[in-house]
């Protein structure tokens, strides 16, 4: 906190001082009763080294679901879907010139 109290001293030197001051000095207990609220209910920051370890180490550790065949996990073809390579329906009517 008396690091923030020289900043403001060094910007706000021509300013009023007061309410920078005042919204430091009253900011300040409340960012530490917070802090202590959230340790009292259990939580914990995690380190840098947890979070270097969590982007280094590979996203499959999550369990995959079973491998099935595509016969299984492909739903009946309906009127909306196509079994050919394209979803367009076919044209009714005469084709455009």
């Amino acid at each position: 906190m008396a690091v923030m109290l020289v900043v403001f001293v060094i910007f706000f030197r021509d300013r009023n001082l007061l309410g920078a001051v005042t919204g430091l000095l009253i900011s300040g207990p409340l960012y530490v009763g917070l802090g202590s609220i959230l340790a009292k209910l259990g939580y914990q920051r995690k380190t840098l080294r947890q979070l270097r370890s969590e982007s280094a180490s590979p996203r499959s550790s999550k369990p995959s679901q079973p491998q099935t065949t595509a016969a299984q996990s492909r739903p009946a073809p309906t009127k909306r879907t196509s079994s050919g390579p394209s979803n367009r329906p076919n044209r009714s009517r005469r084709p455009r010139r």
